[in-house]
Protein backbone atom coordinates (compact mmCIF):
# COMPACT_ATOMS: atom_id res chain seq x y z
CA UNK A 1 0.00 0.00 0.00
CA UNK A 2 2.92 2.58 0.72
CA UNK A 3 2.69 6.15 2.43
CA UNK A 4 0.13 8.40 1.15
CA UNK A 5 0.68 12.25 2.41
CA UNK A 6 -2.55 14.28 2.60
CA UNK A 7 -1.31 17.42 3.56
CA UNK A 8 2.23 19.50 3.32
CA UNK A 9 3.06 22.93 4.40
CA UNK A 10 4.89 24.31 2.26
CA UNK A 11 5.09 27.77 3.54
CA UNK A 12 6.82 26.26 6.71
CA UNK A 13 10.10 25.91 4.48
CA UNK A 14 10.20 29.45 3.29
CA UNK A 15 9.42 31.01 6.68
CA UNK A 16 11.60 28.92 8.92
CA UNK A 17 14.93 26.92 9.08
CA UNK A 18 14.31 23.08 9.53
CA UNK A 19 16.76 21.83 12.09
CA UNK A 20 15.39 18.42 12.58
CA UNK A 21 12.18 15.81 11.79
CA UNK A 22 10.34 14.45 14.17
CA UNK A 23 7.63 11.67 13.72
CA UNK A 24 4.26 11.86 15.73
CA UNK A 25 0.61 10.07 15.97
CA UNK A 26 -2.33 12.05 16.27
CA UNK A 27 -4.86 11.00 18.17
CA UNK A 28 -7.96 11.27 15.69
CA UNK A 29 -12.25 10.74 15.67
CA UNK A 30 -13.62 8.02 13.26
CA UNK A 31 -14.76 11.26 10.66
CA UNK A 32 -11.51 13.19 11.33
CA UNK A 33 -9.42 10.12 9.65
CA UNK A 34 -11.94 9.73 6.94
CA UNK A 35 -11.53 13.43 5.91
CA UNK A 36 -7.44 13.01 6.42
CA UNK A 37 -7.75 9.84 3.74
CA UNK A 38 -9.89 11.91 0.97
CA UNK A 39 -6.80 14.45 1.45
CA UNK A 40 -9.32 17.41 3.15
CA UNK A 41 -6.68 18.77 5.68
CA UNK A 42 -4.89 21.94 5.64
CA UNK A 43 -1.54 22.57 7.37
CA UNK A 44 -1.88 26.40 6.82
CA UNK A 45 -1.30 28.93 9.75
CA UNK A 46 -0.70 25.80 12.06
CA UNK A 47 1.80 24.96 15.04
CA UNK A 48 2.40 22.22 18.09
CA UNK A 49 3.06 23.11 21.71
CA UNK A 50 3.71 21.31 24.80
CA UNK A 51 1.74 22.21 27.73
CA UNK A 52 1.13 20.57 31.01
CA UNK A 53 3.35 17.62 29.69
CA UNK A 54 1.50 17.15 26.40
CA UNK A 55 1.91 17.48 22.81
CA UNK A 56 -0.81 19.06 20.81
CA UNK A 57 -1.48 20.33 17.28
CA UNK A 58 -3.40 23.25 16.66
CA UNK A 59 -4.95 25.07 14.13
CA UNK A 60 -5.04 22.41 11.67
CA UNK A 61 -8.25 22.69 9.73
CA UNK A 62 -9.50 19.42 8.76
CA UNK A 63 -12.68 19.69 6.83
CA UNK A 64 -16.08 18.06 8.31
CA UNK A 65 -16.45 14.44 6.59
CA UNK A 66 -19.10 14.73 3.50
CA UNK A 67 -20.99 11.20 4.98
CA UNK A 68 -20.46 12.10 8.42
CA UNK A 69 -23.83 12.94 10.32
CA UNK A 70 -24.60 15.29 13.61
CA UNK A 71 -21.32 13.40 15.17
CA UNK A 72 -19.10 15.46 12.44
CA UNK A 73 -15.85 16.82 14.22
CA UNK A 74 -14.90 20.22 14.88
CA UNK A 75 -13.05 21.23 11.87
CA UNK A 76 -10.32 23.46 13.62
CA UNK A 77 -10.02 21.78 17.19
CA UNK A 78 -6.88 21.37 18.91
CA UNK A 79 -5.77 17.29 18.58
CA UNK A 80 -2.81 15.79 20.81
CA UNK A 81 0.33 14.19 19.70
CA UNK A 82 1.39 10.71 20.77
CA UNK A 83 4.84 11.31 21.55
CA UNK A 84 6.66 8.68 24.19
CA UNK A 85 7.07 10.83 27.62
CA UNK A 86 11.28 10.97 26.83
CA UNK A 87 10.12 12.68 23.41
CA UNK A 88 7.95 15.52 24.65
CA UNK A 89 10.70 16.29 27.81
CA UNK A 90 13.53 16.82 24.71
CA UNK A 91 11.41 18.70 22.76
CA UNK A 92 10.18 20.68 25.70
CA UNK A 93 13.76 21.54 26.74
CA UNK A 94 14.87 22.37 23.32
CA UNK A 95 11.87 25.12 22.35
CA UNK A 96 12.18 26.79 25.66
CA UNK A 97 16.37 27.06 25.57
CA UNK A 98 16.91 27.54 21.92
CA UNK A 99 13.73 29.50 20.44
CA UNK A 100 13.06 26.95 18.40
CA UNK A 101 9.16 26.04 17.22
CA UNK A 102 7.67 23.27 16.56
CA UNK A 103 6.05 23.42 13.34
CA UNK A 104 4.17 20.90 11.17
CA UNK A 105 5.59 20.28 8.07
CA UNK A 106 3.57 16.60 6.45
CA UNK A 107 0.59 14.75 7.60
CA UNK A 108 0.43 11.32 6.16
CA UNK A 109 -1.22 7.69 6.54
CA UNK A 110 1.67 5.36 7.14
CA UNK A 111 1.84 1.97 5.72
CA UNK A 112 -0.55 0.41 8.62
CA UNK A 113 -3.21 2.81 7.94
CA UNK A 114 -2.14 5.38 10.67
CA UNK A 115 -2.31 9.27 10.16
CA UNK A 116 0.82 10.28 11.10
CA UNK A 117 2.70 14.24 11.19
CA UNK A 118 5.70 15.19 10.56
CA UNK A 119 6.95 18.20 12.61
CA UNK A 120 9.79 20.14 12.40
CA UNK A 121 11.75 21.68 14.94
CA UNK A 122 12.29 24.96 13.23
CA UNK A 123 13.97 28.51 13.53
CA UNK A 124 12.12 31.52 11.80
CA UNK A 125 14.07 32.92 9.17
CA UNK A 126 14.69 36.50 9.10
CA UNK A 127 14.47 38.44 5.63
CA UNK A 128 17.69 38.51 4.41
CA UNK A 129 17.59 34.80 4.73
CA UNK A 130 14.76 34.25 3.12
CA UNK A 131 16.28 36.53 -0.07
CA UNK A 132 19.73 34.49 0.28
CA UNK A 133 17.47 31.17 -0.08
CA UNK A 134 15.63 32.60 -3.21
CA UNK A 135 18.50 33.71 -4.70
CA UNK A 136 20.37 30.26 -4.51
CA UNK A 137 16.94 28.55 -5.83
CA UNK A 138 17.03 30.66 -8.88
CA UNK A 139 20.61 30.29 -9.30
CA UNK A 140 20.16 26.42 -8.82
CA UNK A 141 17.85 26.62 -11.55
CA UNK A 142 19.69 28.60 -14.31
CA UNK A 143 22.88 26.04 -13.53
CA UNK A 144 20.72 22.94 -14.33
CA UNK A 145 18.90 24.58 -17.44
CA UNK A 146 22.68 25.42 -18.88
CA UNK A 147 23.18 21.89 -17.76
CA UNK A 148 20.28 20.67 -19.85
CA UNK A 149 21.12 22.38 -22.93
CA UNK A 150 24.60 21.41 -23.09
CA UNK A 151 23.38 17.61 -22.90
CA UNK A 152 20.80 17.96 -25.43
CA UNK A 153 23.82 20.01 -27.73
CA UNK A 154 22.89 23.29 -27.84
Amino acid sequence: MGEHTAALNRKAYHEYTIEEHIEAGIALTGTEIKSIRAGKVSLQESYARIERGEAWLIGVTIAPFAGGNRFNHEPRRTRKLLLHRKEIDELLGRTRSKGLTLVPLRLYIDEKGHAKVELGLARGKQLHDKRRAIAERDAKRDLDREMAGVRRGR
